[in-house]
Order: C-alpha cells, then structure tokens, then sequence
C-alpha cells in the first residue's frame, strides 16, 4: 500500500528534513529546526512520520533512524510565525524553494516502496541472484551458458519438452547449446525469446524489456502477439502493451556491460538510472518524471555510478542530493543552479 502525506504537519516536516540534509543547510537552519521539533508533541509526531515514509524502504532506513544533532547557537531564532496558532514554521524562502522538491521526493519515496517488494519477491524465488555491481556466470544442465549482470535474478526451469529461464529483473546474456528436439526460452515480463541460434542479450528497464541477438537470430512474441524475427546485430523493445519496431543494434554497445562498461548513446536518463542503480546500489530517484526523457550520451566505467551522476549534475540541467548513502535524489535546477556542482 502506498503511504500518503496528507497531513500538514508531516508535510513540513519532509521540508526540515530536506533543509537539513542540505549540503547550504545554516546554523539559523538548524536552530530553527530545533525550536519547531520542541514547539508542540505533534511536531515530534510529525518528524517521526516523515522518517516512516523513508524508513519503509528498508534499504535506506538506517539512514534516518534518528534525527540529525541540532546544536544551539547563540541569538534569536530566525523563524516566521504561523497566524492562526502561533507555532514556528520554516522561513518563506526555505519553504518556496523546496515545496515542489519535496512533494516530488516524497511521492517518488512512496511509490519505491511497493515496486522493491515486488523485486524482493521475486528474488526469494530466482535460482540465481546477482549483488549491484556483481557479474556472474552460470552454467546450466544443458551446457548453456548464462551471464548475468549486477542486480539481477533468473529462475530455471527445464523439462523434458523446453528449457525455460524467466528473468525477474536486470540483464542477462545467453549462450545456447543448440538442441531442436528442446525449444531455449527466455520469459520476461509480458513475452518471451525464443532461441533459432546461439547468442542474444535480454534486459529489463523502465518497464520495457530489449532483446538484442548476436549470433544468429531469435524469435520475440510479447502479449500474444504474432512472434517477431530479430537477427544478428538487431533488437527490438516490448513493453505491457505493444512491440516495437526490430531495428539494428550496436553490440559493443549493447554488450558493454560485460566488459565492466556503461556505455550510452542517446540513452533516456530514465534507462540510465536504471544502468546506475544495478552497479552502485540503493535507489536513485527522480523527482520529476519529466527528467525521465532528457538524452545521456557517454562511456563510463560501471565501477564508478557516482561519477556518472557528478557527469550528469554538470552535463543536464539536473541537481544531485545524496541524502544518504543509499538514496540518491535528481531533481531539475534552476538557471541560477545551473554550474553547481553536484551534493554530497
């Protein structure tokens, strides 16, 4: 179920959580914070809900477990009273300047957590599971070969009439031991490849699924549709509702990432996010899904993701906040935020 921010007082309270895991976040900042956590027990309340709608996603909860330090300085508060109760409240230009942030981070922090159930499913019932940044080659019962790419999962599932592997997410490459009296399958979410030669590339990303063939050729049927032909050197993309056209493919590209590459050429940022998050780990979300179109074109080696979002905070009209170590938020800047450099 998703978790939904209704109420005002956690509403303000995603902002002081925002404001002080900024990188420009003042001592005033702090303090201001401080008296708004002690003016009244919702406020507490308040906080201890706004960690709930991140702590839900297990991987990056440690992060907020507690809340930061906030030392005392000397002087007044710099606060902005609100008229009907009296009560501090973050100052104007802190609050304008990050609404619209926040609602993005808190709905994309929302929707992350059933989309990661679904994964963790699927992971407790794959044959074989791979680490972000882990690469690994299995061989199964047949003789054929399979690599799998970081942060991904297959199960196997042969019987005597059909090899069949289903890959849950990530990417995969296969390399078939040809046997016509028992049909090689690769189901992936609404379709399936079937092997006519010996190699070809499967990955999931963005809700789509691409089938590259490099040696030979392979059959693509998605959503019953009639089987499409994708030879050597094509690929084609199926999504839950339609195939697109097969179309040549560039397989040093498409093959990159068995060579510890990111390569991207015209690349959707939304796809490139997904590349990241398979090799560093933890969630990269986008704040406004807008952004998902904006085109990457760059070589990067897949060992270093944060140096590709540093890339991207300086080449796109983007922002990068780490606000953990596992939770990395890209938002759009504005033209005064153009040449900031990306936060740690």
């Amino acid at each position: 179920m998703r978790q939904r921010v209704q109420d005002p007082l956690v509403e303000e309270a995603l902002h002081w959580l925002v404001v002080l895991k900024d990188r420009n976040a003042s001592a005033a900042d702090r303090e201001a914070f401080d008296h708004w956590l002690q003016f009244d027990a919702s406020h507490a309340a308040a906080w201890g809900r706004a960690q709930q709608v991140w702590m839900r996603l297990d991987r990056i909860g440690p992060a907020f477990r507690e809340r930061p330090q906030v030392p005392r300085t000397p002087g007044p508060p710099r606060l902005v009273t609100a008229p009907a109760t009296g009560a501090p409240s973050i100052p104007a230009p802190v609050r304008a300047g990050r609404r619209r942030f926040l609602y993005g981070v808190g709905a994309m922090a929302a929707l992350a957590l059933p989309a990661a159930l679904v994964a963790m499913r699927s992971r407790v019932f794959a044959t074989h599971a791979t680490r972000a940044g882990e690469r690994r080659t299995i061989v199964v019962e047949d003789g054929s070969g399979i690599e799998l790419a970081g942060a991904s999962s297959l199960s196997v599932d042969f019987t005597g009439d059909v090899r069949r592997i289903v890959l849950h997410d990530g990417e995969a490459a296969f390399d078939i031991v040809q046997d016509p009296s028992r049909p090689f399958e690769v189901h992936a979410a609404s379709g399936y490849t079937r092997a006519l030669g010996t190699a070809f590339d499967v990955k999931i990303s963005g809700g789509l699924v691409a089938v590259a063939a490099t040696e030979q050729s392979v059959l693509v049927s998605a959503n019953g549709a009639e089987p499409v032909t994708v030879n050597e050197g094509q690929l084609v993309r199926y999504g839950p509702n339609r195939t697109g056209t097969v179309r040549d493919a560039d397989l040093a590209h498409v093959e990159a990432w068995r060579r510890d590459r990111l390569v991207f050429q015209d690349t959707p940022l939304g796809e490139v996010i997904d590349d990241l998050e398979r090799y560093r780990g933890g969630r990269i979300v986008l704040a406004d899904s807008r952004l998902r179109a904006l085109s990457v074109t760059g070589s990067y080696a897949a060992s270093e993701a944060d140096a590709v979002l540093d890339s991207l905070a300086s080449s796109l009209p983007v922002r990068v906040m780490r606000l953990s170590g596992l939770l990395v938020v890209v938002s759009s800047r504005t033209p005064r935020q153009r040449n900031l450099p990306a936060e740690r």
